[in-house]
């Protein structure tokens, strides 16, 4: 693979440019607005926010910086249906992205964010300016960010957030690994105080072109009519959509604010959340059992409940605690701490195995291996009306952190902190089968679980420096050292081995929906590295900003890593600025991707083999050709223009090109002749298909960034805010890797590659508007989400998923510190394009998946919802 190289002359030795960001605001009412000396502080006029990210100057604002950051305040994230983070944020910043698939195991309970259109695991995401862990589960299947682990965003309660802090830029030589699309800075709470509130909400929607039905539709001899194309039957539909009430969500919240001393703080929040499953599916027009004995249909096929899919929203149970505590020891030190615990229960659902049994149909002899019971020689059911077997998991996330921060001799400004943080992901699958053991099969099974650590030292230097031609000059250092640990936990045996019946009858092993981790699959696994920066801010006049980074990290595993960034803002009239910044940067290989692998056995030919995700270091990856996984390196581009030509109002809008080379992605299945001869050369009897992780693919990601906010002047009709944001952008493969064992083998093929260059918006449109007149409050946001694929097997089955505006509107009323809010997701209840039936046996699923995973908004539709608070 070519690895790009920048060599920037000015920055000589490792020093290269470090930019922060500008952009966005979400501005408070003015009757909330906050000290803009703190920076904490979010109700502000528009840019003049304290940066707490994207340099370590002290004092410099969102409006004084190189690069673009939005800046949300806590309160944009309240005034909201939705109680995850993740599906809030999705409203407010116009490129990031939040979908939500399903019957994608894990990933349903556990979903994935991207910004800039790349993956999930190249945002680096920061709680009070100090690196979270990410999760420990790889999203493996087929959604946006497959084969990637990233930071689950919905851990950390709206309630405890006081802002989150967007840097939109290429910022490794600032924080290190994963800072290629940007950086997510969380800053919780320290203010006193106190509030309480519980939401209530569900959804009460029809599925926009799904027909409710009253039955099969029945045709000569009492049998049910049949589709000549596709051999499913016709039913008889109703002419209404179907309607759906479905997804209570209830959520309990609160937070408190302690006063410790004379100017220490300690800021609590709790929140549970219980969310119901939602379910979007069609009807099932399938046979679903075998044909009688004199070749009738089964008269069972009339009364069965056709609705037999779950697809939707996964019933979670969540309860999160956060505390942020500080407190002066003496008097230029400060004692800090904060910590998060959170733990999610998860049910989600596989996809329908039908009753079992030879049946002579339209296309051949169908039967579901997957429910068959041998125990009397042939294929008998086992759940006699088939079964959905549910993925249910338990999430165990926590994470503490203590530091101390001030100022030494000579106006040095210092931060030392320890961090560790932990998250471990098990797996039950209950309703389930091995069809393998027939008769002695459990129906529910430990298919066993994954746990991921990170211990992270950090120490930051900073001091303001006079240097007489310079208006202002900022130097900082830091070193830090990190310690990651990646755990495989095996299942319980049943949920992975194989059975008699696999050898005598060809049954599939493993538990149905989720074959369990095997003794093969366990792994522990630990790596360590160790880095160091400098940093230079330069106000070199009032009108000329120069910022340069450079970044040294070593790794255990894959070896050293250097980077470097230069940004500089000229303004040359005011109100009118031009900005710019070149970076390189890098990604680390995860231990997820390192070190996951986990395979199903299968019986072939009478021969029992091993299929699956293998770990790069097996030998069945290493025979194929598979080489360690190297560092992603990218270069990042980026300027534009910011305005603020009056008061109240800012307009920004960028241009960024993000190349990135030696990609991590997941190869395809490698199967074929030419796989199966390696394998046998190499001693590897049991084996005739793999995959794993490669460093596979070079991309481009271009775009352009515009965001505007605007505070109404007082007009005597109460106060107006008002925020827009535009964005558009674009990935290309640019480059493939081939095997040299295997070069005529695809590697990453068609269906993975659109996923990444058009799984998600080409573009997305921000609007909203706050109103505030006394006691009353009213938010409206809309945002256009622009033309997604949706890529099938072939080009025949691609479904363009055309553009969709979606509005929310809250209206809220306050009393001497108790709110009442009530309010609509998806007003207009809008639902993501139908996936076609086109009569073929290649299109039938989509009669009970009618909408695809990939919808940027979800499938839902519209939500209602009640909140009552009270502020102390």
């Amino acid at each position: 693979m070519r690895r790009t190289s920048l060599v920037l002359s000015i920055t000589a030795s490792t020093l290269a440019l470090s930019a922060p960001a500008f952009a966005q605001t979400t501005i408070a009412p003015a009757d909330q607005q906050a000290d803009p000396a703190d920076p904490e502080a979010v109700g502000t006029e528009p840019g003049q926010e304290i940066l707490v990210i994207g340099t370590r100057a002290q004092g410099r604002t969102v409006a004084d910086s190189p690069v673009p950051i939005d800046v949300i305040g806590g309160d944009a994230l309240v005034n909201a249906g939705y109680t995850e983070t993740a599906k809030v944020l999705n409203q407010l910043v116009p490129s990031f992205n939040f979908p939500q698939p399903s019957i994608t195991d894990g990933t349903d309970v556990v979903r994935p964010a991207t910004l800039r259109g790349l993956s999930p695991d190249q945002t680096l995401v920061l709680v009070n300016g100090k690196r979270r862990h990410t999760s420990s589960l790889l999203n493996i299947n087929g959604s946006v960010g497959r084969g990637s682990a990233a930071v689950d965003l919905n851990t950390i309660p709206s309630l405890a957030i006081e802002r989150i802090d967007v840097l939109r830029d290429g910022a490794a030589s600032q924080y290190g690994s994963d800072a290629i699309a940007g950086v997510i800075n969380i800053q919780l709470k320290k203010r006193e105080g106190g509030r309480a509130q519980a939401t209530y909400g569900k959804y009460v929607t029809s599925l926009q072109d799904v027909s409710g039905i009253s039955g099969v539709q029945g045709g000569a001899g009492t049998q049910p009519v049949v589709r000549a194309s596709d051999g499913t039957f016709v039913l008889d539909e109703t002419g209404k959509d179907r309607k759906a009430r479905d997804g209570e969500t209830i959520t309990y919240a609160a937070n408190i604010g302690l006063p410790v001393g004379e100017s220490g703080y300690l800021n609590f929040t709790g929140e549970y959340r219980g969310r119901d499953a939602t379910n979007r599916a069609g009807y099932d027009p399938r046979r679903i059992y075998p044909r009688l004995a004199n070749g009738q249909v089964d008269p069972r096929e009339f009364t069965f409940d056709r609705l037999n899919h779950r697809y939707g929203d996964a019933k979670t149970d969540d309860l999160n605690f956060f505390v942020n505590g500080g407190a002066d020891l003496g008097a230029s030190a400060e004692l800090y701490v904060f910590g998060s615990y959170g733990k999610r229960d998860g049910e989600s659902a596989a996809f329908y195995r039908r009753a079992a049994g030879a049946d002579a149909t339209f296309s051949g002899t169908i039967q579901d291996l997957r429910n068959c019971n041998y125990a009397g020689g042939t294929c008998q059911p086992f759940y006699a009306d088939g079964f959905l077997p549910l993925i249910t998991s338990e999430s165990e996330d926590y994470s503490a952190a203590v530091g101390i921060k001030g100022q030494i001799g000579g106006g040095i400004n210092y931060d030392l902190s320890y961090v560790y943080g932990h998250n471990g992901f098990d797996f039950y699958i209950a309703n389930s089968y091995n069809t393998s053991f027939g008769p002695n099969s459990n129906q529910g099974f430990d298919a066993g679980g994954t746990r991921f650590g990170q211990d992270v030292v950090n120490l930051d230097l900073q001091k303001q420096v006079e240097v007489g031609f310079l208006s202002s000059l900022s130097l900082a250092a830091g070193a830090e050292y990190r310690r990651e640990n990646y755990k495989l936990v095996a299942g319980d045996v049943q949920s992975y081995a194989a059975g008699p019946f696999a050898t005598t009858n060809t049954a599939p092993a493993g538990a149905q929906g989720f074959p369990g981790f095997r003794p093969a699959n366990a792994t522990d696994r630990s790596r360590n590295s160790i880095a160091g920066y400098l940093e230079a801010d330069a106000d070199i006049s009032d009108a000329f900003t120069l910022q340069a980074a450079g970044r040294y990290e070593h790794y255990s595993d894959f070896g050293d890593t250097v980077n470097g960034k230069l940004a500089a803002r000229l303004a040359p009239v005011r109100g009118i600025a031009v900005r710019g910044s070149i970076s390189t940067g890098f990604r680390a290989p995860s231990l997820q991707q390192q070190y996951f692998s986990s395979f199903a056995t299968n019986n072939v030919n009478g021969t029992l083999v091993e299929v699956g995700t293998f770990a790069v270091s097996d030998p069945v990856a290493l025979a194929l050709g598979s080489q360690p996984l190297k560092a992603e390196k990218s270069l990042n581009i980026g300027g534009g223009v910011t305005l603020d030509p009056f008061r109240g109002f800012t307009l920004t809008a960028d241009y960024y090109n993000i190349e990135i080379d030696d990609r991590i992605v997941v190869t395809e299945n490698l199967q074929g002749t030419g796989v199966v001869n390696i394998l046998r050369a190499a001693g590897i009897n049991n084996i005739t298909s793999a995959r794993f992780f490669i460093n596979g693919i070079d991309t481009r990601t271009q775009g352009v960034e515009v965001v505007g906010t605007y505070r109404v002047p007082d007009l005597g009709i109460g106060k107006i805010s008002l925020t827009g944001g535009f964005n558009y952008n674009k990935t290309r493969i640019t480059e493939r890797a081939v095997l040299p064992t295997l070069p005529t083998l695809t590697l990453f093929g068609r269906q993975e590659s659109l996923r990444l260059e058009r799984g998600q918006p080409r573009t997305k449109i921000n609007l909203g508007a706050d109103w505030s007149l006394g006691a009353l409050g009213v938010t409206a946001r809309t945002n256009r989400y622009g033309k997604v694929l949706s890529p099938g097997s072939t080009a025949a089955n691609d479904v363009t998923l055309e553009p969709k505006w979606i509005t929310d509107l809250e209206v809220r009323g306050e009393y001497r510190g108790i709110e009442l809010a009530v309010g609509a997701n998806n007003l207009f209840d809008v639902y993501p394009t139908r996936l076609p039936v086109l009569n073929t046996a290649a299109t039938i699923n989509n009669y009970f998946i009618p909408y695809s995973s990939f919808s940027p908004f979800g499938f839902n539709g519209r939500y209602l919802y009640a909140r009552a608070g009270i502020s102390f």
